[in-house]
């Protein structure tokens, strides 16, 4: 009988597996990501998990009910370069808007070093060169009425073209095709029946909006990774078969739930970004469970620090996303990374004396001077050790040994160049990165109209509780929660488990107010239909399927558009006026009160369905019984800790969390050390294990 939901989340040096059974037990573990083949360290996660419940591989997997894959292989295709050769047809005369690329050759909103220093802001390696791109004669204008139809000839021609160049995937994309689909179809049906073997990508499957540059980057990016993805999810969903698992693979998307491995095959371009945002899908999950509408999730890792919005019980979204400087349109689940993390390294200007952190990481290797393996630099995993935060003999769970004494050399060096002293200089370096979190964090809320106060802060990654505690205070946050103490650092993994099936579903009809309720409603239906042929695909019962519509719109002649949501499922002929209400209300959170004109005519852009589908959920259950005894068995001691606060040294308690229960409290400063992470409590702060047995840092407010 299937009792177990499992997650699985791969990262760049550790694959993550989260096991939970009907009775709400978890079991987490890790085992190495292995590059050459994912999949290998995927099922050694997997085998690990099983061992630890004391069941037969083959057992474990036939009695999963729901097992849900987060990915990094398509990213990793990406930045390494290692996609496919892929082939690039569009609409005659409109062969270079990929390499035209737009004005800011995808590097809006970066470091402005990084902007305005030129060899860090050329036009990246094209993914199609131009003697892979095509032109062929059809036209279909903005109505969606067919202008100059579909040159057969031509497109046969280029078609057959790129198959004799070796092309492994072909990506189509035709001006206003998403009014009007019909020559994109054709042209998919011609290149299956010429060389069926080919990957083929089509705009109206990927990215049906209005935007030609961005409408094709997407389309051809699908193609890059196409056969990569295609090729391990096949082989993947092959190996788990045998070993016994015997329900649909689930994959984790970039939208927030997760897409069946089929779908996942046909538009790879969906898993990217998928593990962080597999993050914030654990916290509103957690965040429901909790009854906390409004949550700041921060996933602090070895090399980046991400942030994410849950606002109401709803994750914010963003429309238009960027990879290896390439802009592509796919709503996601919006999260903002920085370049801060454990292996940020920290550097000191010569000139001007001053100490920069990040962006720039030691990465897995060589890694921290800590970890011995060759590197020298500082980074902020030394400078914890250095200020005593990480115990070197009990470094996730006591699996790895750091030597300390390679972090006192590599944080003195920084020491020396700024004047100061050891452990002023460790404490900068903490600091400085705890400062760019509290940063991104201010731009991720108060930018976008929400006021920190309002939220509390979900801690996970396997760096993020160490430092929590300071930019959360910084950002005057309620409080901060290290979700499910010891899986802290597999919280991504067990967001995966945690997600129910989704898929997005946009269209584009740009209509002028007032508008026209049937044209509303046609789009709408169109909409419904193709998520419920998906669904109908997925085998998903009418009876679990949910719909949820919305409208982005615009003050006509205007281009900044808002999401609206849209609580009908049709709309009826007096519905303008509170459309124009909820309109208002989220233009002037974003852009401040009376920044929304009255009078002035309103647009419909893009008409958009999210359609879910529940899947088993993890069992969390309260705990009925809260003592505030501590079990003898949690305290370790004391270990002398340097805090910048009173700016000295105090022999700190350190704690070990497993042996923390719901109603337990800790006043800083402590210690707490779980399997993977280490949660640092500060002077005149407050430590809880509440009866979810989260871990809560209480700022005494």
């Amino acid at each position: 009988m299937a009792r177990f939901l499992v997650g699985v989340d791969i990262g760049g040096t550790f694959t993550d597996c989260v096991v939970l059974d009907r009775s709400g037990r978890i079991t987490a573990t890790k085992a190495s990501s292995t590059p050459r083949d994912f999949a290998e360290g995927m099922l050694a996660a997997m085998r690990v998990a099983s061992e630890r419940l004391e069941l037969p591989f083959e057992r474990f997997c036939s009695e999963i009910s729901v097992l849900t894959h987060g990915t990094t292989v398509g990213t990793n295709a990406l930045i390494q370069r290692k996609g496919a050769k892929v082939g690039l047809i569009t609409t005659k005369g409109h062969e270079d808007a990929i390499h035209i690329m737009r004005g800011s050759r995808g590097v809006s909103s970066r470091d402005i070093a990084k902007v305005v220093h030129f060899p860090s802001s050329q036009k990246p390696s094209p993914i199609v060169p131009k003697r892979l791109i095509e032109g062929v004669s059809e036209r279909v204008d903005c109505f969606g009425e067919v202008v100059v139809p579909l040159n057969e000839a031509e497109a046969e021609a280029a078609i057959r073209r790129l198959v004799d160049q070796g092309v492994e995937a072909i990506a189509v994309c035709f001006l206003w095709s998403f009014k009007n689909a019909a020559h994109e179809r054709r042209l998919k049906a011609m290149i299956r029946d010429i060389s069926p073997q080919v990957f083929v990508s089509c705009s109206t499957d990927i990215a049906p909006k209005w935007g030609e540059y961005e409408r094709t980057t997407a389309t051809a990016l699908n193609a890059y990774i196409g056969p990569v993805m295609a090729k391990y999810l096949g082989n993947l969903d092959n190996q788990l078969k045998a070993s016994g698992y015997n329900q649909p693979l689930q994959i984790t998307q970039c939208g927030g739930g997760s897409i069946s491995v089929d779908h996942a095959m046909e538009s790879p371009l969906l898993t990217l970004d998928s593990g962080p945002v597999s993050g914030v899908t654990g916290s509103l999950y957690l965040g429901r469970l909790m009854g906390v509408p409004n949550v700041i999730t921060t996933d602090m890792g070895g090399t980046s620090f991400d942030v994410g919005i849950i606002h109401g019980s709803r994750p914010e979204y963003s429309f238009i996303s960027n990879v290896v400087q390439y802009e592509y349109f796919l709503p996601k689940v919006d999260i903002q990374a920085i370049g801060s993390g454990g292996g940020s390294l920290a550097r000191v200007d010569g000139a001007s004396k001053t100490l920069h952190v990040g962006p720039d990481s030691a990465g897995a290797d060589p890694g921290p001077a800590c970890y011995g393996k060759g590197g020298t630099t500082a980074t902020v995993t030394d400078a914890d050790v250095v200020l005593g935060y990480i115990n070197p003999d009990n470094f996730l769970g006591g699996r790895i040994k750091l030597d300390k004494g390679k972090a006192i050399e590599a944080v003195q060096r920084v020491a020396e160049g700024l004047g100061l002293s050891l452990v002023q200089a460790a404490a900068g370096i903490a600091k400085i990165a705890e400062f760019k979190m509290a940063d991104i964090i201010r731009k991720m809320t108060v930018e976008k109209g929400f006021d920190p106060r309002d939220f509390v802060l979900f801690a996970f990654g396997g760096a993020g509780p160490a430092h929590a505690g300071v930019f959360a205070k910084e950002l005057g946050v309620q409080k901060v929660v290290i979700p499910q103490k010891e899986i802290a650092s597999t919280w991504c993994a067990f967001g995966a488990a945690s997600a129910d099936i989704l898929h997005v579903y946009e269209q584009v009809d740009i209509q002028t107010s007032p508008f026209d309720a049937a044209r509303v409603n046609e789009v709408l239906s169109g909409l419904e239909s193709k998520a419920n042929a998906q669904m109908d695909r997925d085998g998903i019962e009418k009876g679990r399927r949910k719909f949820a519509f919305s409208l982005d719109m615009r003050h006509r002649g205007q281009i900044n558009e808002v999401e609206v949501m849209l609580p009908e499922r049709r709309v009826k002929g007096a519905f303008f006026a509170p459309l124009r209400a909820r309109f208002t209300e989220r233009y002037e959170q974003l852009y401040g009160r009376g920044s929304s004109y009255a009078d002035a005519r309103l647009e419909i852009v893009t008409l958009r369905l999210r359609a879910t589908a529940a899947t088993p959920r993890p069992k969390l259950s309260a705990s009925k019984k809260l003592t505030s005894k501590i079990d003898p068995k949690a305290k370790h001691g004391k270990r002398s800790v340097y805090w910048a606060e009173p700016k000295k040294n105090i022999a700190t308690p350190i704690y070990d969390g497993a042996f923390l229960v719901p109603g337990n409290a800790i006043k800083g400063p402590a210690v707490v050390e779980t399997t993977d992470t280490t949660v640092v409590v500060h002077p005149g702060r407050t430590l809880k294990v509440d009866k979810f047995g989260n871990f809560e840092i209480d700022f005494g407010r």
